[in-house]
Parts: C-alpha cells; sequence; structure tokens
C-alpha cells in the first residue's frame, strides 16, 4: 500500500532514500484509482440489477398497467355488449316503430358517419398501449354518436305517437264509392293489357264501377293538391294526406274541391264519369306511399265487417275483364 512516504534507489549511494509524498500525489496514485474501480463496479452492479430485478417502484406500475389494460378489456366487452344493444334497437327503429307511422328510415350513412376535422386522438398517441386507448376512444365516440342518433329518432316517434290520432284520420282507409253503390270491380291492381292500347301495362289502381254521377268520397282527411283535367285521368282530383299518403281520383264527370282545400274522410270530392282514357264510366282510384304504388285494396278496412271485405278482396282478385283505364 501507498502511505505518506516512498523509497526510491540512489544509484550513487546505492541505498534507498525515503521522500515524502505531497497530498496531491497521493490523491491521484492511491485514492482515484480506487474511486474509479468502484464507481465502475457499482455502475455495472446497478445495470446488472436492473436488468434482471424490478424495484418496488416497477413492481408496482406494472401491477398498475396490468390492472388499467384489464379494466380497458372489460370496458371494451361493454362496449361491444351495448353496441350489439343499439344494434337491435335500431333494427326494431327501423322495421318496427317507423312502418308503424309510415316514417322512413334512418339512412345507415347517418347512423354510422364519422367524424371529420382534427386529429382527435392525438392526446392518446405516444404510449406504450396507445392503441388500446386509441381504439377504445373511438369506439366510445362512435358508439355516443349512434345513441344521439337514436335518440333524436325516438323524439320523432314519441312526435308520431302524439299525432296518431290525426294520423290515423288522415290514412286512406275507406272505399271511395260506397258498397252498396258499387256495381263491381274492373281492372285490378297490378300488370294488364291495356284495354285501350293493347299491350301489357302495370295498372296502378284499382277501377271501381258505379253509375254516372255516383258520389266519390275522399279516402281519409288531407288537402288537395290537384282538381283539374290530367291527360288519360281525365277529371282528377289529388290529396295529400300528410306520412307520406297520397290518393289519385280518376275520370271524374266532375270535381267538387279546389286546390289547397282541406277535406275530411268521406267529404264528397266529385262525381263518377268516364272522362279521359275510359270506356264506360267508373272511377280510378290510386293510392301512393312516398311516391310507391300500393294496392289500394289492402286500405278498405275502417267501414266494412271482416264479411265485407274478405268479400271485396275476392271480387277484386277475380276482376279480370279490364275494360277501364
Amino acid at each position: 500500500m501507498m502511505g505518506k512516504y516512498k523509497y526510491q534507489f540512489d544509484p550513487e549511494t546505492l541505498i534507498y532514500k525515503k521522500i515524502k509524498l505531497d497530498f496531491k500525489t497521493r490523491f491521484y496514485k492511491k485514492w482515484l484509482p480506487k474511486f474509479a474501480g468502484s464507481l465502475i463496479v457499482g455502475f455495472l452492479i446497478f445495470i446488472i440489477t436492473t436488468l434482471l430485478f424490478q424495484s418496488p417502484i416497477e413492481i408496482r406500475l406494472d401491477e398498475e398497467k396490468q390492472a388499467l389494460l384489464l379494466e380497458y378489456d372489460r370496458l371494451n366487452r361493454q362496449v361491444s355488449k351495448a353496441d350489439l344493444n343499439l344494434h337491435e334497437v335500431e333494427k326494431n327503429d327501423d322495421n318496427v316503430y317507423r312502418k308503424i307511422f309510415q316514417a322512413k328510415p334512418i339512412p345507415e350513412s347517418v347512423r354510422k358517419a364519422g367524424f371529420g376535422g382534427v386529429n382527435r386522438y392525438e392526446k392518446y398517441e405516444g404510449y406504450e398501449n396507445s392503441n388500446v386507448l386509441i381504439g377504445t376512444a373511438k369506439r366510445l365516440d362512435i358508439l355516443s354518436k349512434q345513441l344521439v342518433v337514436q335518440s333524436k329518432s325516438f323524439d320523432e316517434i314519441i312526435d308520431l305517437v302524439k299525432n296518431k290520432e290525426k294520423m290515423l284520420a288522415s290514412i286512406p282507409a275507406i272505399q271511395p264509392i260506397a258498397l252498396d253503390e258499387l256495381t263491381r270491380f274492373g281492372s285490378a291492381f297490378g300488370y294488364r293489357i291495356h284495354p285501350i292500347y293493347k299491350y301489357r301495362k302495370m295498372h296502378t289502381g284499382v277501377d271501381l264501377t258505379a253509375p254516372r254521377g255516383t258520389k266519390i268520397h275522399a279516402a281519409g282527411d288531407g288537402v288537395v293538391v290537384r282538381s283539374d283535367w290530367a291527360g288519360g285521368y281525365g277529371n282528377c282530383v289529388r290529396i295529400n294526406h300528410g306520412y307520406g299518403y297520397l290518393t289519385l281520383y280518376g275520370h271524374m264527370s266532375k270535381t267538387n274541391v279546389r286546390p289547397g282545400q282541406k277535406v275530411k274522410r268521406g267529404d264528397v270530392i266529385g262525381y263518377v264519369g268516364s272522362t279521359g282514357l275510359s270506356t264506360s264510366p267508373h272511377l280510378h282510384y290510386e293510392v301512393r306511399i312516398n311516391g310507391k304504388f300500393v294496392n289500394p285494396v289492402n286500405f278498405y278496412h275502417n267501414d266494412l265487417t271482416d264479411e265485407e271485405y274478405d268479400k271485396m278482396i275476392e271480387m277484386s282478385s277475380k276482376s279480370n275483364t279490364h275494360i277501364f283505364e
């Protein structure tokens, strides 16, 4: 060991001379190498320990991380379950509730619309599990928007329910010509050979045969949108009943209403005739829902007994003379 002195050989006297070392020399030659060695060994031990063993803080953080990942997994399962439940509600909304009130289904593009603009999830980036955070945040955002859309849809359905009485009065639910005044059915709804042009053509309504001058009644509450001459329909009345319903009454001898006039179910709107493309007196009657032609016989339920309704359906289905426009 190096002390305060060192011995140096003197070649002239051939003896070792005792030389006292100053503090600086002793520090650099004795203590600094020991300190440096200890520091290197300590650093190596620290590195090895860090790689092989976790500190209590790291252990606690890792446990918290695993707990959070489990919580996110549980949350995602709940979101999946909520999404399935919401999907069932959306199906019922479009296929049951809205059909009852003749409301159009909500477009899928509206229900599934995304989020535009800046990156909404930038704050979740840069973490070890950013994909988990961003994925969960996106699913929650989509679910929350779908819930808002569905909530608005239910608000609309509630309004329709509140107006149910008005709606039921507006639906074209009676036969425009009273059953006891009806002579017979002419052409039924569907394809037929046109009685004048002699080619196969869709007959978009039904023909109700009755004597000239027989009263024609509005099938439901509504507003007259047209009351004029309409080509092959002859003297024609169109009534907008709201809720997507429109009825048309053609070949009248005379109309009894004007455009913009409000009518009630049963009001006389005109009289049977044979104007336009027609070969004899009858009423051509159409029902349209959201612009689509539907068979009017399916709406004659408000003023007929079950027996009368069944008889009328049978008469209509057997109608194959097709003599009227």
